[in-house]
């Protein structure tokens, strides 16, 4: 079988007294997206790094359509693009002028910049906009055009870190829409992201980083399909809760959790089953009144926690990253 167009082996990368990754493994298939989610420090950033040539491994190996990340680093970046968490275009420049610079810059001929900047324009909706000042352009708009400077030169890997930061739910529809038409045409994206949401509507695949390594892998419903389905019962007196909650416990064998409304609990059932009938029987006997009972699957937030054991965006120990880009 053809290698994954993606490989990371063992990658190791120490700052001072951080080790920020520790024998992480990584395979991406061409033409897919890829989520990489983890607790704020797990090592996500550092990986993205080094994939993208910017800091090398201490230790370990990675590579990209078959080239060493640090001997092949100029085929590397041939064949990637990147962009950060802030858009960085010209803000006194105009839409146009952005790309034909970007497209300079990467050293196509004149007319091939030119042709290639109105092309991108056109395809991904900025094509009114194209000669107004990026100054007065939105935050989905600067986005997208941050986007389609990594585009000029069709790469075979786009690195997004985050590419949704502060923007609005319209704005983030309009930029998973076009990763959806990049990921169509062959592109492979390799996306991080706190929006659990995000990576749950875009990625083909997931992989779970944290203190520096993979530690789980697997589709957004294959990896809830680990944690079990879900009973939740939300109680009309919550001064019940602990009556309820023992209830459940021997109908599933789980642990019930209270949801943040107080009136809630939750538990998961791990692989078993229960009938709703048997909840509403066994409350009613117990003489607890429930407002209502349901069974659902787990949300990723759920597996994510379970998994770290902390909420996606919680503090860790990863270095700031350095104020790099890769254009």
């Amino acid at each position: 079988m053809d290698e994954p167009i993606v490989v990371a082996e063992g990658l190791r990368k120490r700052f001072g007294a951080t080790e920020a990754l520790r024998g992480l493994d990584l395979a991406v298939p061409a033409g897919t997206v890829c989520g990489v989610l983890g607790p704020n420090g797990a090592g996500k950033t550092t990986l993205i790094r080094i994939l993208a040539t910017l800091v090398d491994p201490d230790a370990g190996r990675a590579r990209i359509a078959g080239h060493d990340v640090v001997r092949d680093a100029d085929r590397v970046r041939a064949r990637i693009g990147l962009a950060g968490q802030y858009a960085a275009v010209d803000e006194k420049l105009t839409g146009r002028g952005n790309l034909r610079m970007f497209g300079r810059l990467y050293h196509l001929p004149r007319r091939e910049a030119h042709r290639r900047a109105d092309e991108l324009l056109e395809r991904y909706g900025l094509a009114e906009a194209a000669d107004r000042q990026v100054s007065g352009y939105s935050g989905g708009m600067r986005r997208r055009l941050d986007l389609i400077t990594c585009l000029l030169l069709r790469p075979a890997v786009l690195f997004l870190d985050e590419p949704t930061t502060g923007l609005d739910p319209r704005s983030r529809g309009e930029i998973w829409d076009s990763i959806r038409e990049l990921v169509a045409e062959g592109t492979t994206v390799l996306l991080t992201t706190q929006y659990l949401d995000e990576a749950d509507q875009l990625a083909d695949d997931i992989a779970v980083v944290d203190h520096g390594r993979v530690i789980a892998t697997g589709t957004p419903d294959a990896l809830k399909a680990r944690l079990g389905d879900r009973l939740d019962v939300v109680l009309q007196d919550p001064a019940q809760l602990g009556r309820a909650a023992s209830v459940l416990a021997g109908l599933t064998g789980g642990e019930p959790s209270v949801g943040s409304e107080g009136a809630r609990l939750g538990v998961s059932l791990a692989g078993g089953t229960v009938r709703l009938a048997d909840v509403v029987r066994e409350l009613d006997r117990a003489g607890i009144a429930a407002a209502d009972v349901s069974l659902r699957r787990p949300t990723l937030d759920e597996v994510f926690l379970s998994l770290t054991g902390r909420p996606t965006g919680a503090a860790a120990d990863e270095p700031a990253p350095v104020k790099e880009a890769v254009r």
